[in-house]
């Protein structure tokens, strides 16, 4: 009897945790639904207002929907390994930038190693790999081994860089995993702003602080490109085949909208104050031509030029973009960075983002303020220009600032990439797919349908072929999918298609013990023995075969869940939780069932039918 009144607590605590676990998603429907029944928006906000702290509660707490039962966004992302590999790579000679071209020309949208490519590449052109990487002592295929490591280790870093922004940005139970060398599955579920999500992904959050050169040296190098009528590629004209052509000599703006630019000297101009811009309509053709080798082998050594991230208006409503030379060399990096913060300017009320150092980045960032004083550094994110300030005096603080945003969600996206860190290599977006919540809910109504005719089919099945005995089952089995429902809803885990199937596929499981018990309790009463002995024979007979075909089942769904991608590891989990609660349930739960109606005389020899 104390051995029941033990098993009885632990049952009332697995039924009770459970209901608590669930509570929020049942509230969070509840919200939703009496939201929804307003007839008016003005009542529904009130009523949202007066609620807000229960129904945010509800909805953090509440069972998520994996991306196929709510919809949101399914892509395909791949690591520019090939720029991570430039970034490696010193002594950079023609040579080796056409290589580079050509072997990613040849690599196109494949998902091959792109190490063994480049180094076919090279050694098709008879050239070893340690011209251009590491020690010149290294063989190539020591240089091989050493750049794998470096793609594999760019891979995970890019994948846990991504999860971090992620998880800041807010979606729940996020799908992030790697296939090949260089891609990235993602799936956010839930996500209704694509444009601000998409952008958070690629964005490659390299921060640096970079020396502005003085305007004479800029206004020379601008004359120097002018006087080489530096001529734009065919691929470049080809796709700027809409900008405009007008001449952009002093303020003039540009005045109507002709075929691609001859020249770039035709979309570069210098104001009265000495500043040098291009106008908005040129900003995507000037920003491809400013890489260029042509254009580089102008520039003053050590030196770039690089368009402001965001424009200036003048009084007419004109855009016009910044252009800086700066130093190519960064003074500091962002690696220093350990806080940034969203806020408004205590000056102008306008986004920014505050930025905290680390020791190292502290002691250098007074360094190099103390020593350009009264110079400007331009603080660059991503090959953009988003400030540069003039250097009043020393910061021996640690402390920095991004302007120049146009609004907080941007200024938070950028708190939320640059705490994340930095990307190894840049990321782009090779396929994207938006599931809407229109196909979510039918696949909602679907799944539900499903469980409620398999758990019918299984409830009536047992009654009928069991009895009384039958009823237990079905209580049993009742138990076992609001744990399975709880622990999902407890531990932040998504519920999917895939994830329905594998509480379906429990429910046939979870009775399958039962049925294994039952029919050995009916041989035991053929035998001649009373209830009570058959019952306790059927248990201990069947025990171990019910262990054995769980352990086998966990073990199965848990190599599913550490192989599988996507829908097959929701269908794991789901299976691995409704496996572990089917063998409590049906040795536990049913067995106390037993006892309780055996005592209560309510179970004869006849309720296995």
């Amino acid at each position: 009897m104390k051995n029941n009144s033990f098993k009885l607590i632990l049952i009332a605590v697995a039924a009770l945790v459970s209901v608590w676990s669930i509570w929020p998603t049942y509230r969070d429907y509840a919200f939703t639904k009496k939201l929804g029944s307003f007839h008016s928006s003005e009542d529904s906000l009130k009523y949202a207002l007066d609620h807000r702290s229960e129904i945010e509660h509800a909805k953090e707490k509440s069972l998520k929907l994996g991306l196929d039962l709510k919809g949101g966004m399914h892509l395909v992302m791949e690591v520019d390994l090939f720029d991570l590999i430039e970034q490696k790579a010193w002594n950079k000679d023609a040579n080796f930038h056409r290589i580079m071209a050509s072997v990613r020309n040849s690599a196109g949208s494949s998902n091959d190693n792109v190490v063994d490519l480049l180094a076919a590449g090279f050694k098709k052109e008879n050239i070893r790999l340690s011209r251009y990487f590491y020690d010149i002592r290294n063989t190539d295929q020591e240089i091989v081994d050493k750049l794998n490591k470096e793609s594999q280790d760019a891979l995970v870093r890019a994948k846990e860089i991504i999860r971090n922004r992620i998880d800041q940005y807010g979606v729940a139970e996020p799908v992030i995993q790697t296939q090949g060398s260089r891609r990235l599955i993602i799936e956010l579920s839930g996500v209704t702003d694509e444009v601000r999500v998409r952008r958070l992904l690629k964005g490659t959050a390299k921060l640096e602080f970079r020396l502005v050169k003085e305007p004479e040296m800029l206004l020379r190098a601008i004359e120097r490109i002018n006087s080489a009528q530096v001529q734009p590629t065919a691929q470049a004209a080809q796709a700027d085949s809409a900008a405009v052509a007008a001449p952009v000599a002093g303020n003039t703006a540009p005045s109507a909208k002709a075929a691609a630019p001859r020249k770039l000297s035709d979309v570069i101009g210098v104001m009265q104050n000495g500043l040098v811009f291009t106008p908005d309509y040129a900003r995507d053709y000037v920003a491809s031509r400013l890489g260029s080798e042509e254009l580089r082998a102008l520039l003053p050594q050590d030196t770039e030029l690089l368009l402001a991230a965001k424009p200036l208006q003048t009084e007419k409503g004109e855009k016009y973009y910044p252009i800086y030379l700066v130093q190519k060399t960064p003074e500091l990096t962002g690696g220093v960075i350990t806080e940034a913060k969203a806020t408004f300017g205590a000056d102008n009320a306008q986004p920014e983002v505050l930025m905290s150092m680390n020791e190292e980045g502290t002691s250098k960032w007074a360094r190099i303020t103390g020593a350009n004083i009264g110079k400007q550094i331009a603080i660059v994110l991503d090959g953009s220009v988003y400030s540069a300030p003039v250097v009043q005096s020393r910061i021996p603080s640690g402390n920095s600032v991004i302007n120049g945003i146009s609004g907080l969600d941007e200024a938070k996206d950028l708190e939320i990439i640059l705490k994340a860190g930095a990307l190894p290599a840049p990321v782009r977006i090779l396929e994207e797919r938006t599931v809407g919540p229109s196909l979510g809910s039918d696949y909602i109504r679907a799944g539900l349908f499903s469980m409620l005719w398999g758990f019918a089919a299984v409830a009536v099945f047992m009654i009928v072929y069991y009895h009384k005995a039958g009823i237990a089952a079905d209580l049993a089995l009742v138990l076992n999918i609001l744990i399975v429902v709880s622990v999902l809803a407890g531990f932040s885990a998504s519920l999917t298609l895939p994830g329905i199937a594998g509480i379906v596929l429990t429910m046939g499981m979870a009775v399958d013990a039962n049925v294994l018990i039952y029919e050995r309790i009916r041989e035991e009463l053929d035998e001649g023995k009373n209830l009570r002995m058959a019952v306790d024979a059927g248990y201990n007979r069947a025990f171990s075969s019910i262990l054995d075909s769980h352990v086998t089942t966990l073990s199965a769904a848990f190599l599913l869940y550490v192989y599988g991608i996507g829908p097959i590891q929701g269908f794991a989990v789901t299976l691995m939780i409704g496996t572990g609660a089917s063998l409590f349930t049906a040795v536990v739960v049913t067995r106390v069932i037993f006892d309780l109606m055996l005592g209560g005389k309510f179970m004869t020899d006849k309720s296995f039918g």
